[in-house]
């Protein structure tokens, strides 16, 4: 690794020189399945021709501007998510740490405009992540992730994953919200069932509170709806996107129903490279595709064809495969031996994967993927079970 980098990511001896498609290739020509979409940001994979031609024919143009004057790309990209969404109004930044915590502010404004301050604290579960930043850090609670960084800040309570009892008893006077990710995604791609998300819902209605989803990493397509919380039919008052938004551009939003965006006023809050030209062409772009008749009809299919494989290695393999986990593309494997194990082992497959908690493999590919990658995938995984059924039979029999 280079010295001149802070060491802040263990990372995989891989450089990628270019991508096409579902695969990424090294500079001496080495091919890669894609099973990790850069953490499930290249929703349209790697150099989609309309994504390309519509930032190429924009970085010609101008790319930057700032805040202080009208975006028309960013008016129309705002129109179209409100469209898509219960939102009434959009908010552009650039991370999802950032549309976390500005999701956060427009909570805690909320009341304050109403004349309640003290209503400023938000409840969140036991393995979320809503990214880094000193108070999503907070937010998430990982020791790992807080150690080092002086006293937590305050705001936040915590209380275990689907446990409506505990949730219950955690609002006070100084509630002003409930956030929650409908599957969490760093946190091992645990689902929050429907019911559970209705019952959110209803607390949030019945105590006056703001009901906040973080669709980060699911939203965008990555469930088979454009959105995850549009399987339960539950809505959000505010909810939190990036990664698949700009197809890999760096691009987020904050989309609020009119009364939960209600006591923001200009100077409250803002960014400067939020909502640029680029990342707005970007988006618009992955918009294009996404909302196309039949995508996410297409996205649902092969999720469950790629499900139903991965079932099938997990009963062929079950010393090495505990549990699949997942909706749509957002899928993982929970493993009996260490996910590092697994996801190197598909390395040496020359397939990428990303790990995440609770022992767990993600598997993220394009929502573009076609059925033969499906397949590669399914017999590349089977290889890697069986290459590490081989080493543990070796190691037991030593």
């Amino acid at each position: 690794m280079s010295e001149a980098l802070m060491s802040t990511y263990a990372r995989q001896d891989l450089a990628f020189e270019r991508g096409e498609g579902s695969y990424l290739y090294t500079a001496d020509g080495r091919r890669y399945l894609d099973f990790a979409s850069g953490i499930a940001v290249t929703a349209l994979g790697h150099s989609h021709p309309h994504l390309v031609a519509k930032l190429q024919e924009q970085v010609g143009k101008l790319w930057h501007t700032s805040n202080l004057f009208k975006i028309p790309q960013q008016e129309e990209l705002g129109a179209r998510l409100v469209a898509a969404s219960f939102a009434d109004q959009a908010f552009f930044c650039n991370s999802g740490a950032e549309a976390c915590e500005g999701s956060v502010k427009i909570a805690r404004k909320y009341f304050a405009a109403k004349g309640q301050p003290e209503r400023w604290r938000v409840i969140t579960f036991e393995g979320a992540f809503h990214g880094r930043t000193i108070a999503m850090i907070a937010a998430g609670n990982n020791k790992k992730y807080l150690e080092g960084f002086g006293h937590k800040a305050d705001g936040f309570d915590q209380v275990p994953l689907n446990d409506l009892a505990a949730t219950k008893a955690a609002i006070g006077p100084e509630t002003a919200a409930i956030m929650v990710e409908p599957i969490q995604g760093e946190g091992g791609i645990r689902e929050v069932p429907s019911e559970t998300l209705r019952a959110l819902r209803q607390l949030c209605d019945e105590h006056g509170l703001l009901l906040i989803f973080d669709e980060v990493q699911t939203g965008m397509g990555r469930t088979g709806k454009l959105f995850a919380h549009e399987w339960s039919s539950v809505t959000p008052d505010i909810m939190a996107l990036a990664k698949g938004l700009g197809g890999g551009f760096p691009v987020a939003a904050i989309l609020v129903s009119k009364r939960a965006g209600s006591g923001i006023s200009p100077g409250t809050h803002g960014t400067t490279f939020g909502g640029n030209l680029l990342a707005m062409t970007a988006g618009n772009a992955v918009l294009d595709v996404m909302l196309a008749p039949g995508f996410l009809d297409q996205v649902q299919q092969r999720a469950l064809r790629l499900r139903q494989q991965l079932a099938m290695i997990a009963d062929r393999h079950p010393s090495i495969i505990e549990e699949v986990r997942g909706q749509g593309l957002l899928l993982a494997v929970k493993t009996r031996v260490p996910n590092s194990d697994l996801l190197n082992e598909l390395v040496g497959q020359n397939m990428v994967t990303v790990s995440a908690s609770e022992n767990t493999v993600r598997l993220l590919p394009p929502l573009t993927v076609s059925d033969a990658e499906i397949g590669e995938a399914v017999r590349k995984l089977e290889a890697a079970c069986t290459n590490l059924e081989a080493k543990l039979a070796t190691k037991g029999a030593a």
